[in-house]
């Protein structure tokens, strides 16, 4: 037997296993009055297998593991759909226009002004027609346009503006250190250390390459930072799931 057919064997027991250990588990706690047969006790049984599903993927690639994928994208693409419906096609077109259209007694006055906008969106269709994808260029343009239009403006006020104002503060008030003085006395600091690491027309040497090192300091600093609370985040999921399958579904902890 070749190495590969013995792998596929051997992740094949290993599934028939898993499949096994669930189906056995999920029996005790039923006949045990653990878990009722209801939709709630149901959905517990579901979420848990998909939990397990998902992170059987630490083992390897596996059909329980694209299971669950394939479950989560089909689920969110419907929810998606669903959304979209309900919150933008349904109140901001099919109400003040297609309706309009459709049925003769309905009350209001039909917002013609609303055909451009539905063309555009017809358009973006436009692109799975090779002969008409062009049609699409004008939506994406709206689309990228409008979006650099409102969006930078936005980013400007909140990512520089924003970050500005604490450097421009005063340190010192009547001369008096305080916690908020080293604050802005780091914030000054940061910032310039760290605009003149990026400063690449003159070489990092002398007091230039001195500053840089400490915007170096600086980069790192945040960078570890925000590393940091994403795995905290990351850690706080991996034990919100552990606490449910140990508390809803397996009941070890009451």
């Amino acid at each position: 037997m070749t190495p590969e057919k013995n792998n596929k064997t051997i992740d094949t027991i290993l599934l028939i296993i898993f499949v096994a250990f669930l189906l056995g588990i999920n029996i005790f706690l039923f006949s045990g009055k653990y878990l009722h047969f209801d939709t709630q006790g149901v959905g517990i049984v579901v979420a848990a297998f998909l939990t397990l599903a998902m992170y059987s993927f630490l083992y390897k690639d596996n059909p329980l593991f694209k299971i669950a994928e394939h479950i989560f994208v089909g689920i969110g693409m419907g929810m998606g759909v669903v959304l979209t419906w309900l919150q933008v096609i349904k109140p901001l077109l099919y109400k003040p226009l297609i309706r309009h259209a459709i049925f003769d007694n309905t009350p209001g006055t039909p917002d013609y002004i609303l055909i451009v906008p539905m063309i555009l969106g017809i358009f973006m269709f436009a692109r799975l027609y090779g002969k008409t994808s062009w049609l699409s260029r004008w939506s994406f343009a709206f689309i990228v346009g409008g979006g650099a239009g409102i969006g930078i403006p936005v980013i400007i006020n909140s990512l520089i503006l924003k970050q500005l104002e604490p450097s421009l503060q005063p340190i010192f008030v009547d001369w008096v250190v305080t916690w908020q003085s080293i604050n802005i006395l780091l914030i000054l600091v940061g910032t310039i250390s760290v605009l003149i690491y990026f400063f690449f027309s003159l070489p990092h040497k002398g007091t230039i390459g001195g500053i840089s090192r400490i915007g170096i300091w600086f980069l790192m600093i945040s960078f570890g930072a925000t590393f940091g609370y994403t795995v905290m985040g990351r850690m706080s999921l991996i034990i919100q799931r552990i606490q449910f399958l140990l508390t809803d579904w397996l009941h070890i902890i009451k």
